[in-house]
């Protein structure tokens, strides 16, 4: 089967997600990254290229290729 031209078009960057390497769509920010992986960014810590980016700054932190990214999880209990 043939790739369909205009998804094989469209720009990609080869990213690592905590140790994973994945493709997501270009450009792209942490926030959209959030949101590719139904994320909320209230319960995350989000690290990239080894600093921890406060959550205002989601939206305005531009990934790159190569770029690392570590996300932890809050996990209530009692």
């Amino acid at each position: 089967m043939a790739p369909i031209p205009y998804l094989s078009s469209m720009p990609e960057l080869s990213i690592t997600v905590n140790g994973e390497h994945r493709r997501i769509p270009a450009p792209a920010t942490l926030d959209d990254l959030l949101r590719e992986l139904r994320l909320d960014a209230r319960t995350v810590v989000v690290e990239h290229n080894r600093r921890i980016v406060r959550r205002p700054m989601l939206g305005e932190t531009a990934l790159a290729a190569g770029d690392a990214v570590e996300l932890v999880h809050f996990v209530g209990g009692g």
